[in-house]
């Protein structure tokens, strides 16, 4: 596991001699401009079991932004953050999850407001499974020289490959849909589906290889994974539709 280091994220417990920390902040690498990607570990969870050798250990990742452009999904992921533990223990088979906020993947692009990283790839279209070339730099799906050619794909395929999520949610936007599934994780994207008001239907338009949440799903067959698009932004109290909309489907994770 990458090395944990010093917390940016202001914690709503401070840790003191007496208090555990709330969360610890490890940085799993750095983007093309050398601003680090991080990850927020949540330590306070009741029932939460953090070893990794743990059979029963459920491991949920939530990947706030990969298109530097599209941040609502900070939003959701700043929820998952502030959520009391009191609010994980009163719902329902929560028990043994062990959860990682990743608020952005690309931080070159955050900064920018810009879909692509530095280097103008489209972080989305660069993983490893069916990657193929896409386009010249300047154009929107432009999936880079080669495969993982981009640190900030590096840095989450590593960090995937080592903490083996079962369940992650990676966001998008402003489709505002989530793609159905014929598969096993159908049940699991029709209730999120279902909750937070999504139409179940796919995204038109485009060249989908290179995805990371395909690339992960194909990758670590075990593994779910799937992408909530949001609208243009998120409404009050909408966000926190979609951090509660996770943990409810977390029993339904075959």
């Amino acid at each position: 596991m990458p090395a944990v280091t010093s917390n940016p994220v202001e914690s709503t417990v401070a840790p003191t001699a007496t208090v555990a920390p709330r969360e610890e902040y490890v940085s799993i690498g750095t983007s093309v401009e050398g601003r680090e990607i991080g990850v927020v570990h949540r330590l306070d969870l009741p029932g939460a079991r953090l070893d990794a050798d743990d059979p029963d250990r459920f491991v949920l990742l939530v990947i706030g932004v990969i298109h530097g452009d599209e941040q609502a999904g900070l939003e959701v992921v700043g929820e998952l953050l502030r959520m009391s533990p009191e609010v994980f223990a009163a719902v329902p088979d929560l028990a043994d999850v062990d959860l990682w906020l990743l608020p952005s993947m690309n931080p070159d692009g955050v900064v920018a407001n810009r879909r692509t990283n530095t280097n103008l790839v489209d972080l989305n279209r660069n993983f490893p499974h069916d990657w193929g070339p896409i386009a010249e730099p300047g154009n929107w799906q432009y999936a880079g020289p080669s495969a993982a050619s981009e640190p900030e794909t590096r840095a989450v395929v590593d960090f995937v490959d080592e903490l083996r999520p079962d369940l992650t949610v990676w966001y998008h936007q402003d489709a505002y849909s989530i793609a159905p599934s014929s598969g096993p994780d159908g049940p699991v994207r029709e209730e999120y589906a279902r909750l937070t008001g999504l139409p179940l239907e796919g995204v038109p338009g485009g060249t989908y290889t290179g995805v990371a949440a395909t690339w992960q799903r194909k990758t670590y067959t075990d593994s779910t994974a799937f992408i909530v698009e949001l609208g243009g932004s998120l409404a009050e109290g909408e966000a926190l539709m979609h951090a509660e909309a996770i943990l409810a489907v977390v029993p339904l994770v075959p």
